[in-house]
């Protein structure tokens, strides 16, 4: 592949692409056994201590989730000498897993995200790959969509990492043929799997590519923590997340919330994670009025200073006239995808892009 710049999604990825070149959409469910219980407590099975959790943990009964996940045109499970890497595509905080799909409309019938998807694989601007659509919230009451700042729904988003490791990814890795296999712990394993995983998500969805992956910090409701709110929305930060950096090679954010750790924070997570950050791609619309000057704005400021030479590949894309929503989260995706895992041009030197594009309706 030699892609290597960013660019305006074209208008014609959003038509279907003829039936036989089509991908395919199942819905697949899970346990979890690492999620936030009724009385805000950490269930977990993997000794997860309490100072690492900034609460209670305790050991509980496996809960069962579901996701969406797109399989490419062409995948047999049985052909398991075929493999594939794979993108977490990850909804906002009103959203579910399939907010990307019917929340983001269809074309011909079809989901928008999915004709984008078969498009770049068709038109051979990226290999075939598997995208996972996750219920963000690791909580007991994972379908609970409400915002509620007291909520143990919201809290979830805040402790998706260790369903993510635990729970989520070795789930899918022995469902799918996928590159990757979390069960090798070797370090040429680590090093090997991290190649062939991707996160990125939309607005809260962002926040948790940042915040849970990267490692920034957790919120919890102000009444319980009784501190301010410093955004207004009746949420405080308490601890730090470890990150998930030795599982993921590239990170986007796409209008990432308000909640957000700033660049210093999420910049030194980089650097001291002993582990290369391929790409980091952060975008969002210059009109977006709940996450530009808050979430966007806040989590680039001195992040690539910090992390020094673990953050490879960085891109700040605005995009002129972009608002909270898909015009602009579906701008993200594809160039996300296209400058990720092997899609992107060979390049000796690191790629550093501050641009912006102009908006327009997808």
């Amino acid at each position: 592949m030699n892609n290597s710049n960013v660019t305006m999604l074209p208008f014609e990825y959003k038509k279907a692409v003829e039936t036989e070149r089509r991908g395919t959409l199942i819905e697949a469910t899970y346990n979890v056994r690492n999620y936030i219980n009724r009385s805000r407590q950490l269930v977990n099975n993997q000794n997860i201590s309490k100072s690492e959790a900034g609460r209670d943990t305790v050991s509980g009964e496996a809960i069962r989730k579901k996701c969406n996940v797109y399989l490419p045109v062409g995948y047999d499970k049985n052909r398991k000498d075929k493999k594939y890497d794979v993108l977490y595509l990850l909804h906002g905080v009103g959203g579910n897993s399939y907010e990307w799909l019917s929340d983001n409309g269809k074309t011909d019938n079809q989901f928008n995200i999915c004709n984008m998807l078969d498009n770049l694989i068709a038109k051979g601007d990226i290999n075939p790959l598997i995208v996972v659509f996750p219920e963000g919230r690791s909580s007991s009451d994972w379908q609970d969509r409400s915002f509620n700042a007291n909520g143990t729904n919201m809290l979830g988003f805040y402790y998706f990492d260790y369903e993510m490791r635990w729970d989520l990814i070795p789930f899918i890795e022995s469902e799918f043929n996928t590159n990757a296999n979390i069960m090798d712990k070797t370090q040429n394993g680590i090093s090997y799997n991290r190649l062939h995983r991707a996160i990125a998500g939309l607005s809260i969805g962002g926040m948790q590519t940042l915040n849970m992956a990267i490692g920034g910090y957790r919120c919890d409701s102000s009444t319980i923590t009784g501190k301010k709110s410093e955004w207004n929305n009746g949420l405080s930060a308490t601890v730090k997340a470890p990150g998930l950096l030795d599982l993921f090679a590239y990170a986007g954010g796409f209008s990432n919330a308000p909640t957000s750790s700033d660049g210093k924070v999420l910049g030194g997570s980089i650097a001291k994670s002993g582990q290369t950050l391929k790409v980091l791609y952060l975008t969002c619309g210059d009109a977006d009025s709940i996450a530009y000057r808050d979430g966007y704005l806040r989590a680039v400021d001195g992040l690539s200073g910090v992390a020094g030479t673990n953050l490879k590949d960085d891109y700040r894309v605005l995009v002129k006239g972009g608002a909270h929503d898909f015009n602009v989260w579906n701008n993200g995706a594809f160039n996300f995808l296209r400058l990720s895992f092997e899609n992107v041009k060979p390049h000796s030197e690191p790629y550093k892009i501050s641009t912006t594009i102009n908006g327009r309706n997808w």
